[in-house]
């Protein structure tokens, strides 16, 4: 593959670590609240957060686009005061992955926390330890398949995300183009070199996805790692 080609790849695996460490450094502290916390609402803001699940991604987009395009009023306040623009860069990439993959790690994680006893995090209390140390040596061994689990499908669902990534931060070959894009680009125009291009890029991402999907089903739990 030519530089060219990895171009686009390489773009597509920035965008997705980097969607992915924003997603877990937000999603395990709102999974910890949603499996462990009784408020009013719940269910409603449970519900909200997953909603990116089921939205067409180019309506998700849409709604992005008008909340941080340079005519949006937090669009403009951020270009404004920080001078950072969102819209038709690669950090609008990352964002747009960010909420379109949300949710594949939100589900599992909270579900990795309901599934942790209390009993023993009760123990780890009665012998003295801070709530910080009882999440650090408690909870979390006990809930960090369920947490990469989640981690790695939101990776995948970011690294081949279309829709939303296209209406937030464009096209731009060299800029903007992540593999996805690329692809689009290539089948688009009916020749053997840009036909073999999307092929490679293709085989590319599947690949990935596939090795993600090999972790996924390493990190769930079966009957003989609960025992």
């Amino acid at each position: 593959m030519s530089p060219d080609e990895l171009a686009p790849l390489w773009l597509s695996l920035r965008v997705a670590t980097l969607a992915t460490l924003a997603i877990v450094a937000l999603g395990v502290p709102v999974a910890l609240v949603l499996a462990r916390g009784r408020f009013l609402g719940k269910g409603l803001i449970a519900g909200f957060l997953v909603l990116p699940l089921v939205m067409p991604p180019t309506v998700l987009g849409y709604y992005l686009l008008q909340l941080l395009g340079r005519r949006a009023w937090f669009g403009a306040w951020l270009e404004r005061t920080w001078g950072v623009t969102i819209v038709f860069h690669w950090s609008g990439a990352v964002l747009a992955s960010v909420v379109a993959a949300f949710p594949l790690f939100l589900l599992p994680a909270r579900g990795a926390f309901e599934g942790v006893d209390p009993a023993l995090e009760d123990a780890a209390r009665l012998l003295g330890r801070r709530e910080l140390s009882v999440f650090t040596s408690v909870t979390l061994p006990l809930a960090w398949r369920g947490l990469a689990a989640g981690a790695i499908l939101a990776f995948a669902r970011a690294l081949g995300d279309f829709g939303a990534t296209l209406m937030v931060a464009g096209d731009i070959p060299g800029l903007t183009q992540t593999a996805s894009l690329a692809i689009y680009d290539a089948v688009q125009i009916p020749d053997a070199a840009h036909a073999a291009r999307a092929a490679r890029l293709t085989f590319c991402v599947s690949a990935i996805s596939i090795a993600s999907l090999l972790l996924v089903q390493w990190t769930l739990p079966t009957p003989e790692r609960r025992r």
